[in-house]
């Protein structure tokens, strides 16, 4: 029964809405099935089948062989089985093919109902399947509307959530803007799937990097920490796996290239390549680019440094309102405290002053303590 125009159908939807044809058909199975036990008032003895390659449909009710019928519905009497299928005894089953042009009009419509809304979750779950997979990647799409805090961008298949706090200081999206973010979460809810994005996670600065500079994405250098002050600042760590290849050098490309693309993309956002060593001093000192340092002392107990710095590169070293330090301290995990090279020398001289201080006092107290001898 209306095969051609069924495998038609199944087929098309199929392609227009990246479902497998098995998908569709069960879909379709279970809705047809649904209308016709509701049009039988609700039996369960009604069932369907659709064949896989040529989409005929056919649909039986089976029922029980008992010695008295007490549901003409359920039941059979076995002098009537017997006359279907001389084999026939009490307790099996019968199986009888019921005319689909039986499905009325308010049937037909509830299968209708049902097959738009399994095509609907068919569709959820392979947008769930296809965006659950990018968490962690960069998605790109356009700017759909604007509302409720968020900015809803167009992805093709659907849309990603944008939150206005989850965009950069600077930028004020427009309907049609070209946008380019991490997938931070995937979520299920009763309306499909959810995809939140942002453009100030961390994660959406390594991706950036990991898609403009080959070395990274080919794992022969490493991003090993990035932190961020979204608009502002970026610190990002990396080393290299062969000695033979810079990963400062490859992260900023040629003429800078590479660095500039991203930049371009965060609207600005400065950023320092730290090349990455496992010497706490040495890191610290790169960490607190592009500030100069002229001495580190560090307690490697407590994890806290001092870093002397010259006095026209103090507030380099600290930052607009600290952050280029409250930044270093991040990425490096050290407590980071600087001071200027006036204020280290005071700091020196008022030691040495006090320890001067301190041995004049034994030497004084040498002289007034008499001697044993000189008692005796």
């Amino acid at each position: 029964m209306m095969t051609k125009d069924l495998c038609h159908v199944i087929e098309q939807i199929s392609r227009e809405k990246g479902i497998s044809k098995e998908t569709m058909i069960e879909a379709l199975e279970s809705a047809l099935l649904s209308a016709m036990r509701k049009k039988y008032g609700g039996r369960t003895n009604i069932f369907l089948t659709i064949d896989r390659k040529k989409c005929d449909i056919r649909v039986f009710e089976t029922k029980q062989v008992v010695a008295q019928v007490a549901d003409p519905n359920m039941e059979i009497s076995v002098k009537a089985a017997v006359g279907i299928d001389p084999a026939r005894k009490e307790g099996d089953t019968v199986d009888f093919e019921l005319d689909l042009h039986d499905l009325g009009r308010i049937a037909a419509q509830t299968a209708k109902q049902v097959i738009f809304q399994r095509v609907r979750e068919a569709e959820r779950d392979v947008i769930f399947s296809e965006f659950k997979d990018k968490a962690g990647k960069i998605v790109s799409g356009t700017v759909m509307r604007k509302e409720r805090g968020a900015y809803f961008i167009n992805l093709g298949k659907t849309e990603a959530i944008l939150s206005i706090k989850d965009t950069l200081p600077t930028e004020n999206l427009k309907r049609g803007d070209a946008v380019k973010a991490i997938v931070e979460e995937v979520k299920v809810t009763s309306k499909g799937p959810e995809i939140i994005i942002s453009r100030t996670n961390p994660r959406f600065v390594g991706e950036l990097f990991r898609m403009e500079v080959p070395e990274i994405s080919e794992g022969l250098v490493l991003i090993r920490d990035i932190v961020r002050e979204p608009g502002e600042r970026t610190k990002i760590a990396v080393s290299s796996k062969d000695s033979a290849v810079d990963p400062v050098g490859s992260c900023v490309g040629m003429k800078g290239t590479r660095v500039q693309a991203i930049v371009r993309e965060l609207r600005g956002e400065r950023i320092d390549i730290i090349p990455w060593t496992d010497d706490p001093r040495t890191l610290i000192a790169r960490a607190l680019s592009p500030a100069s340092i002229e001495k580190i002392g560090v307690n490697e107990e407590d994890k806290t440094a001092m870093v002397v710095v010259n006095d026209q590169q103090l507030s380099l070293a600290i930052g607009k309102k600290g952050q280029n330090v409250r930044l270093a301290m991040k990425l490096t995990g050290w407590d980071i405290d600087i001071i200027s090279d006036t204020e280290y020398s005071k700091i020196r001289m008022e030691e040495t002053d006090k320890a001067l201080e301190e041995s004049l006092k034994k030497e004084s107290l040498k002289k007034d303590t008499p001697s044993v001898d000189a008692e005796q």
